[in-house]
């Protein structure tokens, strides 16, 4: 066999080099490719276009239902090629919060969130309580467990609405005369649609939908029950935005606690002190 020129052994050499290192980058690279090659088919976020229906069946408390915020999504999955778990589903935070109970003269009660009030975050997780970061482990959420050799395709889905109850009276009273005269109420959300490689912690955002719910009740005490509230506007709620550009995830939508567990009823008199009525579940 002839010897090859040494400009030719260079040149071989360079080459083999180059493909050794293309081998490694691909290896080290398989994840960030799973990550990249997950993509959303198609996502639909909207509220129900009806209005809230107020419920006057009880003497001792008002209650309403809102309409639903609804969104869900087809995602296609590649194949998993190492063995990891992936989730997909929904996260959500409450980034603003006012419901206030007005009772006339007397004062007001409101549910409040005392960090994300003073600006301590930017916003609280609103999941279930238990599977925390997700919103909800049924619809809400998709478990592919790898290896896999087929993409999979797949949907989540999740609502959201609010059905409180406000006590016609004054809730540190124990007077059981109705002095409730008007309900405002206004929250934004921002909701992400996540991928999360459990066995190595990492998230990737794929869709971000910002709403917002808010409503006022007009109520009139000294009518006989049934015919005191009147919902004002808004008639009927502004649809949701399904963002061009994802926002990042604060820590505080992550962890615990949610809201249900933060939030803290207090009641604001007109005159004297502020009051906790019902103290927050975490502590």
């Amino acid at each position: 066999m002839p010897a090859l020129p040494q400009d030719c052994w260079s040149v071989l050499g360079i080459v083999l080099v180059l493909w050794a290192m293309g081998c490694i980058q691909s290896i080290s690279c398989k994840s960030k490719g799973i990550r990249e090659s997950i993509s959303v088919v198609e996502v639909k976020a909207s509220i129900d276009p009806v209005p809230t229906n107020i419920d006057e069946s009880s003497s001792v408390v008002l209650r309403y239902r809102t309409p639903h915020f609804r969104a869900s999504a087809q995602v296609l999955m590649p194949p998993i090629l190492k063995k990891e778990t992936w989730i997909v589903g929904w996260i959500q935070a409450c980034s603003h919060m006012e419901f206030y109970n007005y009772y006339g003269e007397h004062g007001m009660s409101s549910w409040e969130l005392p960090d994300l009030l003073e600006g301590n975050i930017q916003a609280i997780s609103d999941s279930d309580g238990v599977n925390y970061p997700w919103y909800g482990n049924t619809t809400e959420t998709c478990t592919i467990i790898g290896p896999t050799k087929k993409e999979a395709k797949f949907s989540v889905s999740m609502n959201d609405n609010f059905y409180p109850s406000v006590t016609w009276a004054v809730p540190v009273s124990e007077s059981n005369v109705a002095k409730l005269t008007h309900i405002h109420r206004d929250q934004s959300f921002t909701t992400w649609l996540v991928a999360t490689n459990i066995t190595t912690n990492e998230m990737v955002t794929l869709q971000t939908i910002k709403w917002r719910m808010k409503l006022g009740i007009e109520v009139t005490p000294c009518k006989p029950l049934g015919q005191r509230a009147k919902l004002q506007e808004p008639s009927a709620q502004e649809q949701p935005q399904i963002l061009n550009k994802n926002e990042p995830i604060p820590t505080s939508a992550l962890v615990k606690p949610n809201a249900n567990d933060a939030q803290v009823l207090m009641w604001r008199p007109t005159d004297g002190p502020p009051l906790v009525v019902i103290p927050p579940k975490y502590r």
